[in-house]
């Protein structure tokens, strides 16, 4: 439960390697204490992501008070009673998952215009996961961002652990394509690199970067 800067540095070198646009990583700080945050910070690193957003409220609303220019990425599933708390904290909510929640979110239209928004695509249709089911994709991003006038901007998926990742990033890329996205946050610690010569924008970063969870 370590900060590794060459681990980091290691990913910033194949990115520069393999990537034709810049790709940016947000260093996923679940279950971390300040101490290694803080390492992580004084090394240069600025993107950050949380699962949680009462464990990033404990964390980064001093931080964040601290270091004007964190940004801070929402990179697990938002309850409708949080929503309030996790606008006040994240610049980027990741994981815009169903409706419901699109609902309540287009309630704060003076707050979510400055802020953005990922769709989570739920690519292995897997019961356990939240997400937007590949084939219902184009028409709730429409929802989203013509009906309830919420910014999206880009994807984000988790692919099923026993099949290969390319697969799954392929049909996040042509599902962004076809509702012209931008962006693509796809890629983790254990397949970062797939997401990255995949075209990802993002790659959420957590194990490699800090260590196991405690």
């Amino acid at each position: 439960m370590t900060f590794n800067l060459l681990n980091y540095n290691e990913i910033c070198h194949f990115i520069d390697k393999n990537s034709r646009k810049p790709v940016k990583i947000v260093a996923v700080s679940k279950n971390h204490p300040f101490s290694e945050i803080k390492k992580a910070i004084d090394s240069g690193i600025r993107i950050f992501g949380e699962n949680r957003v009462q464990e990033a409220s404990d964390k980064f609303l001093e931080i964040k008070k601290r270091y004007k220019d964190i940004e801070l990425h929402l990179t697990g599933p938002l309850q409708t009673n949080k929503i309030k708390l996790a606008l006040k904290l994240f610049e980027v909510i990741q994981t815009l998952d169903r409706e419901k929640l699109a609902k309540e979110l287009s309630k704060n239209q003076s707050i979510i215009k400055n802020k953005v928004f990922f769709i989570q695509i739920n690519t292995g249709k897997e019961s356990n996961k939240s997400g937007v089911y590949p084939e219902d994709a184009k028409k709730f991003i429409e929802y989203c961002k013509c009906d309830l006038n919420i910014p999206v901007k880009g994807l984000m998926c988790i692919p099923p652990q026993k099949e290969k990742p390319k697969i799954h990033f392929e049909v996040l890329k042509n599902l962004a394509k076809i509702s012209k996205l931008d962006h693509l946050s796809m890629g983790m610690s254990a397949d970062f690199k797939e997401g990255i010569l995949s075209g990802a924008s993002y790659i959420r970063v957590g194990t490699k970067i800090f260590g196991d969870r405690f």
